[in-house]
């Protein structure tokens, strides 16, 4: 072959080459475009994604707030706990802090001195009882515990506790302070105002109850349909003996047995005699008409089933 052929091909052929090369260069800018333009328009996509998403997490999360709160402040209730504490502090001496009392309740209360009671003070007490609890904020509480004694007295001890936000562990954070017991409140006037006369209603009540309590019958017997108590077993006493029955309605007093369905509330006032002794209970009762008869419909003092207690 000649040298000038040669050189056309070898030309031909360096053109082709920088045409596969300024191709190729042309697909590479094309799929950059495409790109560009993908991640451009995915970022507006994104963000109202992220945008339409934010309200929802939101109100997810706002309504648990309140209920998490709730659960704490309801667990973190201090009332045993500084009545364990005062129980061991009033037990314990400053004489002998090795005693188990004396290290319970250092335990309890660190750096809170014991009390020193002379060799002839009255006995320790017979039994330690939380009866008011007081928040005062940020975990602090305030509880008063009342101590009683062999001979009836009793003192009233205010002690501070502050308990950690999860509402598992306490601290006495001072000594307790002898404080007046809670006020007396004023008994409301009773809804029960209508003296029902002896008769099929209150002797329903008395057989009940009788039942009831000392295993005298079949408490079924006495129940409208529907309607299931179990009796107290093993029965606690061997007599009861009905002494004042009042209703709320009037219907309860009247001579006959009115219509079928026909409800009435009572309470019972009953005297229960055992081996021991004579004891005073109260009971409220409903009861419905049925064929001419009461039947009882629910038992409010005392542990029903199935309608038994409502």
């Amino acid at each position: 072959m000649s040298p000038g052929k040669q050189a056309s091909k070898d030309e031909a052929a360096a053109a082709m080459a920088a045409g596969a090369r300024l191709e190729a260069m042309r697909r590479r800018v094309r799929l950059s475009r495409v790109a560009v333009l993908t991640a451009i328009a995915a970022g507006p996509i994104a963000l109202c994604v992220a945008v339409a998403s934010t309200p929802t997490t939101v109100q997810a999360a706002t309504p648990n707030k309140p209920a998490a709160v709730r659960t704490a402040a309801a667990a973190a209730n201090p009332g045993g706990y500084a009545q364990l504490f005062v129980s061991a502090w009033l037990r314990s001496s400053a004489d002998d802090e090795t005693s188990a009392q004396a290290r319970l309740a250092q335990s309890m209360a660190p750096g809170v001195d014991l009390p020193d009671p002379a060799s002839d003070a009255q006995s320790a007490p017979q039994s330690v009882t939380a009866v008011r609890t007081a928040q005062r904020g940020d975990g602090a509480w305030s509880v008063t515990v009342a101590a009683q004694y062999v001979d009836g007295w009793v003192r009233y001890y205010a002690v501070p506790v502050i308990a950690d936000p999860a509402g598992v562990s306490f601290v006495v954070t001072g000594a307790p302070g002898v404080v007046a017991g809670p006020a007396r409140a004023s008994v409301p006037k009773s809804p029960y105002g209508v003296s029902v006369p002896e008769g099929g209603l209150s002797s329903a009540v008395g057989e009940f109850l009788a039942a009831y309590l000392t295993g005298a019958g079949e408490v079924e017997r006495y129940l409208a349909p529907g309607v299931a108590l179990t009796r107290v077993f093993p029965a606690p006493y061997t007599a009861v003996a009905v002494q004042q029955v009042s209703a709320i309605e009037e219907t309860a007093a009247a001579a006959k047995v009115p219509a079928d369905g026909t409800t009435v509330h009572v309470l019972a006032s009953v005297e229960a005699r055992d081996a021991s002794g004579r004891w005073p209970l109260a009971y409220e009762l409903t009861l419905k008409a049925r064929s001419g008869r009461w039947e009882v419909a629910a038992l409010q003092s005392g542990a029903g089933r199935d309608g038994g207690s409502r």
